[in-house]
């Protein structure tokens, strides 16, 4: 059975996620000819800088001098990361937009790997995140479960683990005053499949049938575009992408692989399906290739190298 949305909402994580992961340190200039280029292709929302440490995220040392020099298009979300209240201060004293919202880690050795604290720890400093927003009047509508397929240092991660991860996160918003309207859940160590997808949505829906769902894809193993066709056929409708596949997670024990979903192939494939992204994919395709140019080696986009259907029928018809 499918249920494919009439429209997507792509949210682009190519300059804060594909640079995070990068080795060598990436030119202020260039983080924002990059940033630029992808608010000119239709992209509503796009994650610039995340406020983490920089000695454990050297490429994010910059992070405030990337997002003052941006030269921002009205009608564009240009967006921020945090992971901690440090962090979340940070990003606030900034000009880019913060996301209010109750991140969950799945496993624990992950919490511990990525935000050096345990899930309940990190728990405690997510209330004080909370407590923020709540003061500030800001709205806190979506929960997210990070690495919520499987884990690469703890192993397969069960169904109900992740649905009592959900209940935490609805349960600390509602603590807090909120009431969330939608959970995403994130694959940065690229465990998602399309039979995994299908079930944790299922089991979601099945306890939460009102919950709005948001898939942030990975694809270290291959099976990322699989996974999100899989997530379009459920209806999903808010997924996280990166341009020209850029990305990947430091602290996932995936050094090498591949990245985020990428962002003009899944576009392509959605546009081909008759789903709606209002993004324009050939001027994608040319900020893919600028992509490579800023990092310096090949990323593993498709349709950049292989052009879109249109254009193969155009060539043919000429």
């Amino acid at each position: 059975m499918s249920d494919l949305p009439k429209r997507v909402l792509i949210d682009e994580e190519g300059p804060r996620e594909g640079f995070q992961s990068e080795k060598r340190a990436i030119p202020v200039a260039d983080k924002v000819r990059l940033i630029e280029a992808l608010a000119d292709t239709g992209l509503e929302r796009i994650a610039c800088v995340s406020y983490v440490n920089p000695k454990r995220v050297p490429t994010m040392a910059d992070a405030e001098e990337v997002a003052a020099a941006i030269r921002r298009k009205p009608g564009i979300r240009y967006s921020a990361l945090w992971l901690n209240q440090q962090g979340l201060e940070r990003a606030l004293r900034g000009p880019l937009h913060v996301d209010g919202g109750v991140r969950v880690t799945a496993s624990d050795t992950f919490s511990r790997k990525n935000i050096g604290k345990s899930v309940p720890d990190a728990m405690i400093e997510q209330r004080m995140s909370l407590k923020t927003f709540k003061d500030r009047g800001m709205p806190v509508e979506w929960g997210i479960i990070l690495g919520a397929f499987g884990c690469n240092y703890e192993g397969e991660l069960s169904t109900e683990l992740i649905l009592q991860r959900v209940q935490l996160a609805l349960d600390e918003a509602e603590f807090a005053g909120f009431k969330l309207k939608g959970i995403k859940l994130t694959d940065a160590m690229g465990w998602a499949t399309p039979q995994s997808v299908e079930r944790l949505i299922g089991a979601i829906r099945n306890k939460w049938p009102d919950l709005e769902i948001g898939l942030h894809l990975h694809d270290t193993r291959g099976t990322g575009m699989a996974a999100a066709y899989a997530g379009l056929r459920l209806g999903v409708s808010k997924f996280d992408a990166s341009i020209a596949g850029l990305g990947g997670c430091p602290f996932a024990a995936t050094d090498g692989a591949a990245g985020n979903i990428c962002t003009e192939d899944f576009a392509f494939m959605c546009e081909e399906m008759g789903v709606d992204t209002g993004l324009d994919i050939d001027k994608l395709i040319e900020v893919a290739k600028l992509a490579e140019e800023v990092v310096g080696r090949p990323l593993p986009g498709h349709v950049m190298r292989g052009g879109t259907l249109k254009a193969a029928k155009q060539k043919v018809a000429a």
